[in-house]
Formats: structure tokens, sequence, C-alpha cells
């Protein structure tokens, strides 16, 4: 039996003006071999913090940008997902958030020791892309969670398009 780490988690889907994703590419430490895979910004809380306040302080860390708790709005999805990263069996409470910018240059010089050692690349990835890889991409169900909620979302709170 599987004992899980219990964690809440917030995750950002950062879109440009060209409604693309930026997504991470990163490998678990613990197994390298297991190869990689893409994910969205975001983490786990600090202890007492909200999941607006968790994705405000994951967005800067790793990808510079500063942004007020407040321009998250509503999470546009949430799940609950199992895995393992570094030795440790999650069993993560997530929710994400939709943030449209203009544009943005990714700084990363905020990552973790963890961050900075088990994430190698970033890029900003289109829907249509997304559909199409045979990359893995977390959540699985990602292109889906981006067309729905840019769908509901036309307009929604974060940085100026």
């Amino acid at each position: 039996m599987t004992l899980y780490t219990p964690r809440r988690a917030a995750r950002v889907l950062l879109v440009d003006r060209a409604d693309r994703l930026l997504l991470f590419r990163g490998f678990d430490p613990a197994r390298p071999e297991d190869g990689r895979w893409w994910f969205t910004p975001g983490g786990g809380l600090d202890p007492g913090e909200s999941y607006p306040e968790g994705a405000a302080r994951e967005l800067a860390e790793e990808t510079g940008l500063r942004l007020a708790m407040t321009q998250f709005g509503e999470p546009v999805h949430a799940e609950v997902t199992e895995f393992s990263f570094d030795g440790v069996w999650y069993r993560q409470e997530q929710r994400f958030f939709l943030v449209r910018v203009a544009a943005h240059e990714v700084d990363t010089t905020g990552f973790s020791e963890v961050e900075r050692n088990s994430v190698d690349g970033h890029r900003w990835w289109s829907a249509q892309e997304l559909r199409s890889t045979a990359e893995r991409c977390y959540p699985l169900d990602l292109p889906e969670v981006l067309i729905r909620a840019l769908a509901s979302t036309a307009t929604a709170p974060g940085a100026p398009c």
C-alpha cells in the first residue's frame, strides 16, 4: 500500500496574446531514466496560503511575472492527482488559474534548487500543438483544460493583453 503525502497546489495557465500556453519541461531527479514531461507553472502551497496567493508566488518565482493575487480570479479547473517526485508519493489537490499576458520573457532566476536541478526548458504551446504532440504533458487532459478555460474566460483577470 502506497502512503501519500497530502499536498495542495496552485497551477497557472499563463497564456500570451496568440493563445499559447507556457509550459516547463522537467524530469524526476529520483528517476531521470523515466524521461521528461511538460507542465504548467505552479506548485505546492505554503502553510496557511490560499490558492490565489500560491499562484501569485509560484508565478513570480518560476517566471519572474509579478501580479497581485487579485489578478488571478477564480480557478478555471480543479483536480486531484497522485504522483511520485524525488522519492515521495503525493496526493495533490490542485487548482488552475488562467492569466493572460500580451507577451512575457520568462525569468527562472527565482527557481528553487530542486527546480534548477530538474527543469531543463520551457516553451509556449498552442492548443493544437498540445493536441498533436507525442510528448508527455500534465495534466493528461491539458489541451481540453486549456480550450475550456479560453472559451469560458474570454477576458480573464491578469496582466493586460
